[in-house]
């Protein structure tokens, strides 16, 4: 009889356990889309783990940033067992969404704490230079943002901003050194995407500052005999 007890015991207090965790769950999700950080803030300190996925694997804080609950991303950020690295299908991390969204508070609050600026493929740089988000893009640069990163098909910031920026997004890139005379996989330079959306004030900045780069990095000629 003690054996049946024993065992009745522990199944109870694992479905108990079990429900527990059910309704923290809801209640975590919940309380994001409301975004009702001080909610959040209660389930973290009884041991919720901040890096729950929803039910389409997405983690916590990408969750909070796509559901515009800034509040919310900003507590689950401040956690210490936060994976600020997290990715979601797309190869997307919190900190490039934050760049995308321009959440300024956010993104510093990533950096600081350790979040990659820098990854192979699209980065937070192109994504903040895609909306012309200029401080963010400050920020990402004076936390040493790699300028001219390409993505897998060679695209880079530049160009990114010269095909659907604010033309002072493409002079800021400019005037930190971005190399205007780089091509994509599809030989397309940041001016011929410029050109392509028809946005004279870019195709100005970029054709001023791709002369001013072939006066400083002139082409040397090979001699035609050795």
């Amino acid at each position: 009889m003690r054996k049946y007890f024993k065992y009745f015991f522990y199944l109870y207090v694992f479905i108990g356990y079990s429900l527990s965790n059910a309704g923290s769950y809801d209640d975590f999700f919940a309380a994001m889309h409301l975004d009702r950080a001080d909610v959040i803030q209660k389930l973290l300190v009884r041991g919720f783990d901040p890096n729950t996925p929803n039910e389409k694997g997405v983690a916590g804080l990408l969750v909070a940033i796509q559901s515009e609950a800034p509040k919310s991303a900003l507590t689950l950020a401040k956690h210490p067992q936060a994976n600020l690295n997290v990715q979601n299908q797309l190869g997307e991390t919190p900190l490039m969404l934050a760049a995308i969204n321009n959440h300024l508070e956010l993104a510093k609050v990533l950096i600081q704490r350790g979040a990659e600026v820098n990854k192979t493929g699209w980065t937070p740089l192109h994504y903040a230079a895609t909306r012309g988000h200029r401080e963010m893009m400050r920020l990402l640069l004076d936390n040493d943002a790699y300028i001219d990163s390409e993505s897998a098909n060679g695209t880079t910031p530049l160009m990114m901003a010269a095909y659907s920026a604010p033309p002072l997004a493409v002079k800021l890139l400019l005037e930190e050194g971005a190399d205007p005379t780089l091509v994509n996989n599809g030989n397309a330079s940041a001016l011929d995407l410029a050109v392509r959306v028809d946005q004279p004030q870019s195709v100005f900045y970029i054709k001023a500052f791709t002369e001013a780069w072939y006066i400083q990095n002139p082409i040397k000629e090979e001699s035609a005999t050795k």
